[in-house]
């Protein structure tokens, strides 16, 4: 286990893999370089599955990079809260909030409750957990106002 969280970059995913710039530091940790924050971040498995789901979004489902904000400030009763990622539509509203958990992490009933509380403040249609191994995306249903779960991430939409 300290290994792996000493070199998360040898944890495989349930994504496509990507040609991330790497570097170790002196003090022995790895950090990866975030294109979108433009910023070498600590790398840990938490991150390695956001930077993959970044780049998914981007690459694969053709997200707009500027639409994608990470681990963003929100004051929920209260309470300090960062979620991991946010995109946003042409509109500038909430599209696809999604919660990010290194990949050791099961994804349980508690998962998808903490995402939901995020999104009673950003009131995203889609909602999603991943540890990177399995993902579990949700679309709110407009007439009974329930989330439902899908088995795909949303397309990101042509028109708004």
């Amino acid at each position: 286990m300290e290994d792996r969280l000493a070199n998360p970059c040898n944890i495989r995913l349930n994504l496509p893999s990507f040609d991330f710039r790497v570097e170790v530091a002196g003090n022995g940790k790895s950090y990866i370089f975030d294109p979108l924050r433009k910023k070498e971040i600590l790398l840990t498995p938490e991150e390695w599955v956001r930077q993959h789901l970044v780049q998914y979004l981007v690459v694969y489902l053709k997200y707009p990079k500027s639409l994608i904000a990470l681990e963003r400030g929100l004051i929920y009763n209260t309470l300090r809260k960062r979620f991991d990622i946010l995109v946003l539509n042409r509109s500038g509203e909430a599209f696809f909030l999604l919660e990010c958990k290194a990949p050791e992490v099961n994804l349980t009933q508690k998962t998808v409750e903490q995402v939901s509380v995020y999104n009673q403040q950003i009131k995203a249609p889609y909602l999603g957990i991943s540890n990177g191994k399995k993902h579990i995306c949700m679309e709110l249903d407009d007439r009974s106002g329930i989330y439902r779960q899908i088995a795909h991430f949303p397309p990101f939409p042509k028109n708004n």
